[in-house]
């Protein structure tokens, strides 16, 4: 549905939530969704370094502009900070921004803004100036880029008090993640798994759209019983992989993925530690202070006497995010994961 800017009267629904499922990339998933959200509210605004006439460095805002026009759709000078500045003049304003930073390392600069404006000012105000900002973030490894193109930022992000963190594994959930951010009054850090841009899916937008989901939900990509495996973005995918790869042996491991980071679903956490017993948590970042030490904690909280063995982790290592050819031996592979099930399933209580 369209929300009309005179009346707020809902009107037809945007072309692409009425279309049949069809397979798409998580790039055209955004898209659409960036469609669907600029059509639903004349408030919301795109904006970003080149995501205007050329579409943004991964085609992600292609064709918004000319649909769109460039007061709603247009491009910014190279300064992060003045970026997410901008966002929050315009939120204060009544406008839902949704700003690009166009590589998460870019993001750095806009930390200042980004911590002590954008996720503080509807604290500060008590309630009278909300920060409905979404801020699109192309997020995570796997494409081999320069430095500073190639980051994992999240345990950064999720420490913030007044910030909500979603984190996308496939089109779908791409999709029905960044509707839902776009539509929630506090501000989201939106982070978009670049390595799977170009991952293809069947996708429901009409179902997606439509999903009401709480914020904070995990979600069960693949029952198992041996143990489970949880993690976010694109490495929900590698998880896929390893449970493939254990299924040959007769090992059916659960993977969870977490969707928000910002809140974490605890008592999803809690539940899939039950079935299983056994938990490895899975992310690109560092290890030390990374988001795994929070799920892992979380899972010891909520589901410590159900637990047969320690919480794993398996995550990048303890250096600066690699470039280039160096790129696959930093991030977490199958066969590192799958190291961490057979410690986890042969633990034995001394």
């Amino acid at each position: 549905m369209t929300v009309t800017e005179e009346t707020g009267a809902r009107e037809e629904a945007p072309r692409e939530a009425a279309e049949a499922p069809r397979e798409m990339s998580m790039q055209q998933a955004i898209n659409a969704a960036l469609r669907t959200v600029l059509a639903e509210d004349p408030r919301t605004l795109v904006f970003g370094e080149d995501v205007g006439r050329l579409g943004g460095v991964f085609r992600v805002t292609d064709g918004l502009q000319a649909e769109f026009g460039p007061d709603r759709v247009f491009d910014t000078p190279l300064a992060e900070s003045a970026i997410a500045g901008m966002a929050v003049g315009l939120a204060m304003n009544g406008w839902r921004p949704i700003p690009e930073l166009q590589f998460d390392g870019f993001a750095y600069p806009a930390v200042d803004q980004i911590v002590n404006q954008i996720a503080r000012m509807n604290y500060r105000s008590r309630g009278a100036l909300p920060m409905p900002v979404t801020l699109r973030l192309p997020s995570f490894g796997g494409i081999q880029a320069p430095e500073h193109h190639g980051e994992s930022l999240e345990a950064l992000f999720a420490h913030v008090p007044g910030l909500k963190v979603a984190a996308p594994a496939d089109p779908a959930e791409a999709y029905r993640l960044l509707v839902q951010s776009v539509r929630c009054d506090d501000p989201v850090v939106y982070l978009e798994p670049k390595a799977r841009y170009w991952d293809r899916r069947p996708v429901d937008l009409r179902a997606a759209a439509a999903d009401d989901t709480p914020v904070g939900r995990s979600r069960v990509v693949r029952p198992g019983r041996h143990a489970t495996l949880v993690a976010w973005g694109a490495m929900v995918h590698r998880c896929l992989q390893a449970a493939e790869l254990a299924a040959e042996d007769g090992v059916e491991l659960e993977v969870l993925d977490l969707r928000w980071l910002k809140p974490i679903d605890a008592e999803g956490l809690a539940a899939s530690a039950a079935r299983t017993r056994r938990v490895v948590v899975v992310h690109e970042a560092p290890l030390t202070a990374g988001l795994g030490a929070e799920v892992s904690a979380l899972v010891t909280e909520r589901a410590f006497g159900e637990l047969a063995a320690p919480v794993e982790r398996v995550a990048g290592f303890d250096v600066p995010y690699p470039a280039g050819p160096l790129e696959p031996q930093y991030l977490p592979t199958a066969d590192r994961i799958l190291f961490a099930v057979q410690r986890t399933l042969e633990y034995r209580r001394r």
